[in-house]
């Protein structure tokens, strides 16, 4: 059974281990945030369960891919679990809107490790999410991918997604083309 789970010190170890076996928890900045993870985890493991729960956005700027920092937004994530950690998904969002600034790409992100991918995890993680994202207001959320993984298409496409639009990704990303899809709630 795939379910999520708020991160805490008992499936840390876990984490930790699909962390080391090379799984990044994001899609963007990839091995850069699996070694920024692992050494907070070796720093303080108390402090870093803490920095993934943070729905009053009371944390530090978030530096962008390009360098540049903008204000942290509310959020949290969830460890998708089945025994073990089998990845990640967070929600972000702004108090009293569903609108998000030019330089978030969605709602919702996820990360399943790969040996256990094509197994529906990230189906069910996304469907338990919305759950979250209705309980903090939440009217609709946005999930981007890429127009070349169709994986992604798939998980959103099943959990009542519809493309919105094709779009250019703010440049502290690239500026890549990307695809918008909206799921209401």
């Amino acid at each position: 059974m795939v379910e999520i789970v708020k991160p805490a010190l008992e499936h840390l170890p876990s984490y930790k281990a699909a962390l080391e076996r090379g799984w990044s928890p994001d899609n963007v900045r990839l091995q850069e945030a699996t070694r920024e993870q692992l050494a907070a985890i070796e720093q303080d493991p108390v402090a870093f369960l803490a920095s993934l729960e943070d729905p009053e956005a009371r944390g530090g700027p978030i530096t962008l891919p390009d360098g540049r920092q903008v204000a942290r937004l509310p959020g949290f994530r969830r460890w998708i679990w089945d025994g073990e950690a089998s990845g990640s998904i967070g929600l972000r969002w702004q108090k009293g809107t569903a609108q998000l600034p030019s330089h978030v790409l969605g709602h919702i992100g996820y990360a399943v490790v790969p040996w256990k991918r094509r197994r529906g995890y990230a189906t069910q993680a996304l469907r338990l999410m919305l759950d979250e994202a209705r309980a903090v207001g939440l009217l609709y959320v946005e999930i981007t991918a890429k127009p070349g993984n169709p994986a992604s298409h798939k998980v959103i496409l099943a959990n009542g997604g519809r493309l919105v639009e094709r779009f250019f990704e703010d440049a502290a990303y690239g500026g890549v083309e990307s695809l918008r899809f909206r799921i209401e709630l």
